[in-house]
Parts: C-alpha cells; structure tokens; sequence
C-alpha cells in the first residue's frame, strides 16, 4: 500500500486574519489507506516547522502498516502547511498580480489561516468526521486550533510539545533566527536562494532549543583533549545548517517563524481560557519533560483548561525533539490513552477481550 501525493487547488480569494489576501491557494497533501463507507477512520496528522505532508518519512516510527496509525484499517491524511517549501502556496509561488514568485511580498500567514485552508481541503476530500487529529510543536499549535474552530469535527484530539500561546521566550527564540536570516548579505535580493546562509545559521540557533544541555553533554561530547580538532558540538551545528539547506528556503523559515509566534487561541476569543474551553473532544495531552522550547508547563496548562483532558508526560534526553524521536514512548502514550478511552465507553471490553484469550 503506498501513500498518494495530491494538490488541491482553491480557485478563490482566500482572506487572512491579517486582512491581506491570497488570490488563490494550492495545498500539497498526502493520503495513505482508504476511507471507509461510513467515514470514520479518518486521521489528520499535522506536521511542524519545517516537516511536510510526508509524514512516513517525518514521523516512521508512529505511521505504516503495522503501526499506531496504520494505513491498513484508517485513512491518513497530512497536508503541506501554507507558506512552506513541498508545494503548497508559499514565497516561491508565483503571484498572480505579477507571473513573478512572491519572495518578499508573501503576506503573513497565522496558525489559524492554516487551519481554514485544512477546513477547505477535508469538505473538498468528503470528510465529515475525523476520527483523531495529532500534532507536535506547530503541528499541536495547528491541532488545538482546529478543535476550537470546529468543536464538532474531531472526535479525538493529541496535542504533543505545544502550547496555547506562544511565549515570549519562543518568540526570542525565533526573532533571533530572523535576525541571523536578515544579516545574511544576499537577504534583500530576490531569487529562490536568498538568505540561505544566514538560514544555516537560524537552524543552529534552533537545534539549541530543540535540544538541551543534556542532550549536547551525552550526543556531542569532546572526544579527545586536541586544539587541532573541530569540536563536535561545532561539527553538528554546521552539518545541521546545511543539511536543511538542501531542502528548505530562507523565505519559507521566515514566514513560518512568524507563523508560530501568531499562536494565540485566545485572539478575539475573550482570552485564552474561555477559547480552550470550547474543544469538546477527548483530548491527550503529552509533554516531554526535558523541552526546554515548549516547557511541560505548557501542557499541563492545556490540560487543565481543557475539558476531561487527559495528560501524560514522556521522559526523554532529546528535548523537544523527543516527540519525533521517542517512538516507542509515544506509542505507548497513545495507547495506553485509548485503552482508558474503551473502558470509559464500554467497561465491559476489556473482560470480553480477556475472556476471548482463555
């Protein structure tokens, strides 16, 4: 079974909360499996930063066959966000006023413009019903969105590394990568590879975040006492700059650093509280205890002000990135969550299953 890669295309004006607009929108997707005759196997991934609608490459340990979402019994659907690099309108599109790319001129995009952009993709796919919704970091930012925009839609909602509200800590940290972005000499010119140096150096900037002291202590320790070396530490910053820059561009991490401080559920909502309020589904909260960018204090606050939210917190050395590296740990999370989900339905499931194995 192989995961089909898709474009819808939206032929209208689509308006922002900025007040800008763009005149249409493309949005790359992929699906994997089939939706069944009743529709309700749907699972929307959403991705972060500077993923893509690829999730089996992104996020392996959680999706195939044979995995927590298996492509054999559910639907799996996980679409580029607006703005980014694998072929959904970003920078580098061309804008219709001009038959030229973007670059500098591409508006501002919110986490909840994404989410109405998601909104036009499911009623386009026929979804009326998604089964669970899950995403880490900016992709969990997109999820808790979603399940205040439409409180009816989603039945089960797993929010991962995330937050309501973006910190100001978070947002130092990104204005920080912008400004290595804004210094690089070529920044201001307009060609698809502007600014990619000083991008190399934003992403070293944000592996510090996405890491921690522990994690550089035990994965880059000094091998030997030598002046003549390259420190490790030195090594991987720089090998991680250009690893994304084979893959990614200055105009797209810029807009999507912003993006992410526009994270505010409580924006035009009567504030924060009220607006998480709103979510009716069953909703899974993980953290992980070493994050230092989204400290687990983030999650406990969502799980507090979310209605019968649940919470759980995964112990990993790797930070953030614990949510795309601890596999095994976030499997059985979500696992052990949707056992308890069972028994609160039906408390009789688990007698009969365990009476099927004698």
């Amino acid at each position: 079974m192989q995961a089909e890669f898709r474009h819808y295309h939206y032929p209208h004006t689509f308006p922002l909360e900025s007040g800008e607009s763009l005149a249409k929108l493309d949005l790359a997707y992929q699906t994997w499996g089939q939706m069944n005759a009743v529709g309700d196997n749907v699972i929307w991934i959403c991705h972060a930063f500077t993923g893509s609608q690829d999730v089996a490459d992104w996020w392996q340990g959680l999706v195939g066959p044979g995995k927590l979402f298996n492509p054999e019994n559910n639907f799996i659907v996980c679409a580029n966000i607006l703005g980014s690099h694998y072929g959904s309108t970003g920078p580098l599109s061309t804008d219709p006023s001009t038959g030229n790319p973007y670059f500098h001129s591409f508006p501002d995009i919110s986490i909840r413009d994404v989410v109405h952009s998601f909104e036009l993709l499911r009623k386009e796919l026929g979804i009326h019903t998604i089964k669970t919704c899950i995403g880490g970091s900016m992709g969990g930012q997109q999820a808790v969105e979603w399940g205040i925009i439409c409180p009816d839609l989603i039945q089960n909602l797993i929010l991962v590394a995330t937050n309501a509200v973006h910190s100001p800590w978070g947002v130092a940290f990104n204005e920080s990568q912008r400004m290595a972005i804004e210094v690089d000499k070529t920044w201001g010119e307009s060609h698809p590879k502007a600014g990619i140096e000083g991008m190399k150096a934003a992403r070293a900037t944000a592996l510090i975040s996405y890491r921690n002291y522990e994690t550089y202590q035990v994965t880059q320790s000094r091998q030997d006492h030598s002046l003549e070396k390259t420190l490790r530490a030195v090594s991987y910053q720089r090998y991680q700059g250009e690893k994304l820059a084979q893959r990614f561009n200055a105009y797209s991490y810029y807009i999507l650093s912003k993006m992410m401080d526009s994270q505010d559920v409580g924006r035009n909502r009567g504030g924060i509280i009220p607006a998480l309020k709103q979510i009716k589904s069953n909703t899974l909260v993980i953290g992980i205890k070493s994050d230092a960018l989204f400290p687990i204090v983030e999650q406990e606050f969502l799980a507090k002000h979310i209605p019968g939210a649940s919470f759980q917190v995964i112990d990993s050395l790797y930070g953030h990135d614990g949510f795309l590296i601890e596999s095994g740990l976030m499997t059985k999370a979500i696992r052990l969550w949707q056992k308890l989900q069972l028994l609160e339905v039906n408390p009789m499931a688990e007698f009969f299953r365990e009476l099927e194995q004698l």
